[in-house]
This record gives structure tokens, sequence and C-alpha cells, in this order.
């Protein structure tokens, strides 16, 4: 996940290869409380790990569930149909799929045990409506008291009498959330009675509400439905753990990567595994608006692979009930239509994370888009010319990964640019790794791939430098100075001589090579302190004079220029093998210095040295550098020098970063 305060898309061109997606947010959320209230234990396989399934989980840990996770396994043992603790203050962030239900269990609950619940979120849970699902609650005889404004949370729930005698009744044209909620509590006190809801004018989202009875059947509780308004619960209902149940891939989170097979998928297809024809979720059918808009799709019963059909994408207009969250893809998809886009019956979008027929709205016309939105409705004219944008999240998942599908503007237009999602990690909530998978199937080319050098003179921290900013952006690194040696191991390991000029070039061109922080990984194993054995420098100072070589390894330098970016230290990064790079740092240091942080090196490790010897090892070794024939060491014109004699690393790292902002187009728009 990029826990950064924005990340930067560079523009983005063709898409192929493989996703995996992580658990469905509304199933799984669905599913632990169901087993929360069921008896015995039951264990989920494939539990979306975010924010919202945290947040719930730490409830029903409050609430006295035993809770155990090991990797994709999660075993609740549930509460038997009441509490354990009676009780509890919950936080459950701006998490509706938790509020909603959890208010509706507890409040019965407290009504049928006794029971004290406050339950709170975030400022922007305080601002999203619950009031139908208070007053539903208020009907039956629980008693709940919105401790700020009415009709919102944050709530306290103290207990009651419940009258289950007359039908239960609940607005459905608000949200879907408070029908749901009803259904997931109130068989909690049908043992002597039919419990029966009945839905007060249209009800939307229609397809979760299939999702919540389809889960309730699983654990025993068989709702009778009369069309979309009435539900009848079965005197007699009880929760029955069904033990091991697999939590379906999210179908809303496969929206995104739907529309970049509809985009981007040119040459191949784009497969998303995880859900596909037999997903028990509405927003599968986001596969036909996409169809609609001339995607081609093939459908597996767990996997979908999408491809460019129609280019530009076909206009639509629409009635987006069916599929709410997912209808805000189709948003960003119309920048690339033929034809003005319509997507109507979308309310609901107001009362989510944000209002985000109003936060869509804001950030389409912050790319260039004319823009329309009405009560229920927004209208999205298609893009010729896209501008650079920093886009406002709202702390809301699906703006940041709806509005990354603007970085395909390349698509369009001569010359692409970049966008910027601001507060990345907002992702969390659903998809923590939404920009890594991202990554993982789009191209970009060369040029527009950011690159942060960092040259500098032996031991003036180049290495850790580059690997506490490349941390921080969430970019690739390169070492370039373990190359000769990494080159050198492998060679020993392949049994080639130091003379055999061409065999040196064929291991350099077909090194597995990654770095991960100032560490080294060749074919996947740690080589860090490997390469600094004696042999390997020796070997290492015999083949660097070969032209072949360098040549091989040139190309492998540049081949490290991935997405989303890339720090790269060395002594000739800024000026041979990435000249063109918007920031370049030369980074130096006192001789005197960076003895002392040798020397404090080699005590590390135990090893004895000589500080003035090192001195004078370290200002001979410049002199060489400085005057070599070939990459002499040598600031670029263009390069920021950055004295780190007396700053720590963590000084030094904020100060790349700001440089790096400052080069950035984004400080220049409104």
């Amino acid at each position: 996940m990029f826990a950064l305060p924005c990340l930067d898309l560079p523009p983005l061109g063709h898409a192929a290869g493989t996703v995996r997606l992580p658990g469905s947010k509304s199933i799984s959320n669905r599913l632990l409380l169901l087993a929360g209230l069921s008896a015995g234990q039951t264990t989920l396989v494939d539990l979306l790990d975010s924010d919202d399934t945290q947040v719930m989980l730490d409830a029903l840990r409050t609430l006295g569930c035993a809770i155990e996770r090991d990797g994709d396994t999660t075993r609740i043992t549930g509460l038997g149909g009441r509490a354990a603790v009676a009780s509890a203050e919950l936080f459950l962030g701006n998490a509706g799929t938790a509020m909603r239900p959890l208010t509706a269990a507890l409040a019965v609950l407290a009504c049928e045990h006794g029971g004290d619940y406050t339950l709170r979120g975030v400022p922007r849970m305080h601002e999203r409506p619950i009031g139908d699902l208070v007053d539903a609650l208020r009907g039956l005889g629980a008693e709940v008291d919105c401790l700020g404004q009415e009709g919102y949370p944050p709530l306290h729930l103290r207990g009651g009498r419940l009258d289950l005698g007359q039908p239960v009744k609940v607005r459905g044209d608000v949200s879907s959330q408070f029908l749901t909620a009803l259904l997931l509590a109130l068989p909690l006190a049908c043992a002597e009675r039919d419990v029966t809801i009945e839905v007060v004018g249209e009800l939307i989202s229609k397809p979760y509400i299939e999702i919540t009875l389809n889960l309730l059947a699983r654990f025993g509780i068989a709702v009778q439905r009369e069309g979309w308004q009435r539900f009848v619960i079965p005197r007699g209902s009880r929760y029955q753990t069904p033990g091991t149940l697999p939590v379906e891939a999210d179908a809303s989170s496969a929206s995104y990567f739907i529309a970049l097979g509809a985009i981007a998928g040119v040459d191949a297809p784009v497969r998303i595994e995880g859900v596909g024809a037999g997903s028990i979720q509405g927003d599968i059918r986001f596969v036909e608006a996409a169809e609609a808009m001339g995607a081609v799709v093939s459908a597996e019963p767990n996997a979908l692979e999408v491809r460019r059909g129609a280019w530009p994408l076909k206009a639509i207009d629409l009635d987006c009930n069916h599929i709410p969250d997912a209808a805000m893809t189709l948003a960003v998809m119309a920048l690339y239509a033929d034809g003005p886009c319509t997507l109507r019956n979308i309310a609901s979008w107001r009362v989510k994370e944000t209002d985000r027929i109003a936060a869509m709205a804001c950030e389409l016309r912050k790319v260039g888009a004319t823009v329309e939105e009405g009560a229920d409705f927004i209208r999205v004219h298609p893009l010729a010319q896209f501008r650079a944008a920093s886009i406002h999240t709202y702390d809301d998942h699906r703006m940041a990964m709806c509005l990354s599908l603007a970085a395909f503007n390349g698509l369009q237009q001569a010359e692409p640019v970049p966008v910027r999602i601001e507060d990345p990690k907002c992702v969390a909530k659903t998809f923590p790794d939404y920009f890594e998978a991202l990554f993982s199937v789009v191209r970009s080319e060369p040029r527009h791939i950011p690159v942060i050098t960092i040259d500098g003179p032996t031991a003036s921290g180049k290495g850790t430098l580059a690997a506490g900013v490349a941390a921080r952006l969430g970019w690739h690194t390169l070492d370039s100075g373990s190359l000769y040696r990494v080159s050198a191991l492998a060679a020993r390991r392949a049994g080639v001589a130091p003379d055999d000029e061409a065999g040196l070039a064929r291991v350099a061109a077909g090194l597995n090579l990654r770095f991960e922080g100032t560490s080294v990984f060749l074919d996947g194993a740690d080589v860090t302190d490997v390469l600094r054995e004696e042999a390997v420098g020796t070997m290492a100072s015999q083949i660097s004079v070969w032209p072949a070589l360098r040549a091989a390894l040139y190309e492998l330098q540049c081949s490290f220029r991935r997405l989303p970016g890339l720090v790269a230290d060395g002594r000739d990064m800024g000026t041979v093998i990435f000249p063109a790079a918007p920031l370049k740092i030369f980074l130096t240091a006192s001789a005197a210095a960076r003895a002392e942080r040798r020397h404090r090196q080699l005590l590390e490790r135990g090893i004895s040295a000589n500080l003035d010897s090192l001195r004078a090892d370290l200002e001979a070794r410049d002199e060489r550098d400085r005057h070599r024939a070939t990459a002499p060491l040598k600031p670029a014109e263009d390069a920021l020098e950055l004295d780190n004699s007396g700053m720590t690393v963590v000084e030094s790292v904020e100060l790349v970063l700001d440089w790096w902002l400052q080069r950035r187009p984004f400080d220049l728009l409104g």
C-alpha cells in the first residue's frame, strides 16, 4: 500500500496480465457478523483484509468473540445469539457495512438480554444518515439515542422491549444497508413468532439484498420474500454455523480492471481472477454495462477476461440502481466515450463515504471534462484533451481507484499528462494493494516513468538515501554500484572466466536482480553479504574493463525504469544512464564525515579499522573517480547538490522529497 501524501501516476498505456482480487467487503463484513452471532466456530477463507473488516473484527472481539487469524484463514467463535459483554464502546471508522448492521444487532440484543452500547466513527461517519434505521428500531421498542445530530451517529443503545406483533417498516429509497441490517438482526428475536419486515417506497440496490438473503440461508435463516416489499423471517429461526466458507472476491473492485481491459486491453486481455459468471454479487452486472460501452468480455465461473472492442467507447444512458458502487467506474470510462454518458438513479451516491455525485463531478472537471449533475444523476462528456490534475479523494477508496483510470489519457492525445492521486492509502478500506495490482498489468513509455538519480562519492550514503526516498514514494531502486560485483558473483557461479568478455556480457544481460532497501537479491536469494567477499570484489575490478559488459549493464540499468518510478544511485546515474531524469541529486559529504561513517560500519561488523587510513583511502579514491576516462565522477549540470555531512538520513530524505514535489507540475494547478 502506498502510505504517502500523494501518488503520481505517469501517463499509462496498454494493459495485459492477471489480477487476483481481494475478498468482497460486502460479503466479508456480513459473514463476520453472521459468524459472530452464531454458536460454534466458523472458518472464513480469503476474508478481505482491509480497514472496514478490521473495525468489524475489533468490534466482535470487544463483544466477546474469539478470533484466530492464520494466513488466509480466519476462525470466529460466535456468541450464540447473545453478547458476552453487557456494555461496550465500539469505534467503527467510516465503515457503513459495520455501523448499520451492528446498530441493529446490538439494539435487538440489548432489548432481548439487556445491554448498553455506544457506536462511534470518524467525523464523516457522523455525517452519514442512519435515521431511517433508527426510526425502525425505535418503532420496535428499542431505546436508541443519537448523541450528536438527530438521525446520525454516534449512537447509544440502551435496551428497551421489542414489539414484533406488527410488521417492521423501513424505508428502502435511502440505503439498502438499513434493510440488510434488520434482516441480519431480527433472527435474534423470532424464537416465538414470525417477524415481518415491510419496505416503504422503492427499494434501491436490490442486488445487495440478494447477497444478504443468500448468506443468511447459508447460516440457516430461510427468509421468505414477497417481491421486494415484504420479507418474513420464520418463527424459530436460529443462526447455525455452516463450518467453513470461502469469501468471494469483490465484484465492485473488479469494475476497475474490467474498465481497464475495455480502455487499454489492446494487444491482450486483462484477466481478473476471483469473481466471474458464478458471482452472487449484483455488481457483477457491471460486465453488462462495460459490454454496452464496447468491451469484449469472456466469463468463466470464477474469472473474467476483458479486452478493448469498440474505440472510442460507446456512450450509454443507464439506470444504475442495480450497480450503485460499480457505476462510479462508468463515470470515468465516459471520458473515453464517443458522446455524453448519463448515469441515472444514483441518489445513494450522496450518502456514501462522501457525496460521490458532487465529488465525481468536481474531480472530473479538474481533468478537463464537462459534467452535469442532479439529485440522482450525473452526465459526463468525453474528453479530447486531458489536463494534468491532482485528484482529491475525500477519504473515499472508490474515488481514488476510479480516477486512476484518467491516467490512460495517452491513448487519447499526443501529449499525455500525469495524474496525482491524493491520499492513496484511502484504498485500504477495500483494496489495500490496488495500485500495486494496477502497476503489475499496465505499461508506460519509459520517458514517462519518473526517475530520481542520486550520484556521489564513495561512502556518501547514496544507497541509504536512495532506499529511504524509494520507500517513501513506493518506487523501485537501483544500486548501480553493486552491478559489477553481482556480475562477478553470477559469472563465478556460472564458471565464466574474467577474460571471457562475450560470456560476461551474456551473464550480465540475463541477471535476475532486484533491490529491497539496501539489500541485493540475485535469483531470489539475498546476496548482500556475499557481495562483500574479497574474491567477488577482486573479480569485479578485473571485469569492469570490458566494453561489452559495460554495454550489457547499461541496458540492464535502463530496464529498472519501471512503474511507478525509480530511484537510482551510483556515480553516473544522472550524467550517463538517466541524463533526462527530472530530479538529479549529487550527494556529498566531507572526507572526514564519510570516514567516520565507514569506521562505524566496520566496527558494527566486528572489523577493526584505522580512521586516518580510511580517510586517506577515501580521498585517494575520490581523486581516481574524478579523473577516470569512462564516466568520471562529477555532478550533472542540472543536479542539486546535497551536503549531508551534518544531516541525519531522515532529514536528507525529507529534503529530497521536498525537492521532488517542487519539480512536479501539480503545484501550478488551481
